[in-house]
Parts: structure tokens; sequence; C-alpha cells
């Protein structure tokens, strides 16, 4: 039991994977409150199909696909997704000048930290990529 707990910590682009993953489909399920939580409420059901397919569906998918083909590229590819709504979450904040409250700061803290776990990820795999050439180079 206490392996499957650790997994997602040992395995940091799991966790931005699944972070990830969840996020769209609770988009998806129910875009009226998560737009409303995002301060974004849809407010036509065309608003409510964009928020489900454009936010959910994109999220959604790509996390499933980086935790279906759990390779450094795909744990970059959710790590820089990460890391763009961070940085322009932090670049609003002297553009926009956005109320912040307690979930604009959680969305950052959350941003930041799936951010730099599926960074790390795609970083490790390059690395263990390199150290499996090196044995079959040697086996040869």
């Amino acid at each position: 039991m206490f392996g499957v707990l650790t997994f997602p910590i040992r395995r940091p682009g799991i966790a931005s994977a699944l972070a990830l993953t969840a996020s769209g489909v609770g988009i998806a399920l129910d875009p009226v409150r998560a737009g409303a939580l995002m301060r974004i409420p849809p407010t036509t059901q065309r608003g409510i199909t964009e928020m489900r397919a454009g936010v959910g569906g994109t999220f959604a998918v790509l996390g499933a696909w980086a935790l279906l083909r759990g390779t450094s590229d795909a744990y970059t590819a959710v790590g820089m997704t990460w890391l763009g709504a961070a940085a322009v979450r932090g670049y609003s904040l002297q553009t926009d000048k956005p109320e912040t409250d307690s979930t604009f700061w959680a969305f950052l803290a959350l941003e930041s930290g799936m951010a730099v776990a599926g960074l790390l990820a795609g970083g490790r795999g390059k690395k263990a990529a390199k150290r499996r050439a090196k044995k079959a180079a040697a086996a040869a």
C-alpha cells in the first residue's frame, strides 16, 4: 500500500500528468462550476461547450496521453503546459492586476509545482535514455 502512495512522489511526471488529467476531467464534467471557480463562468451554451472542450478536453487528453506514453517527452509536454499557465498567471499580475484571492494563489502554486514535476520527470527520462544507450553500446 505504501508503494502505491509514494509512486507519484518517486515519479513526478506521473503526479503532474495525473493532476492535468484530473483537472481536465473535472472541467469537462462540470464546466459551469469550474468556470465559476476560475472566475470565468460560461454564460451561454456555447460558452459551456468551449469551456468543456477547449480547457477540459485539452487538459484531460494531454495528461492521459502522457500517462499512457510514459516517456520523458510526454512528461516534458505536460510540464511545459503547466509552466505556460504559471508564467502567464505571473505576467497577468503586472498587466491585468487581477483580484488575487486564495484560489488565484492556489492555482499559481499548483501550476508552478506541477510544471517543476513534469520538467524534472522529462529530464530524468533523458538521463535514463543516455544510460541505456551507453549500456547497449558497451554490450555490443
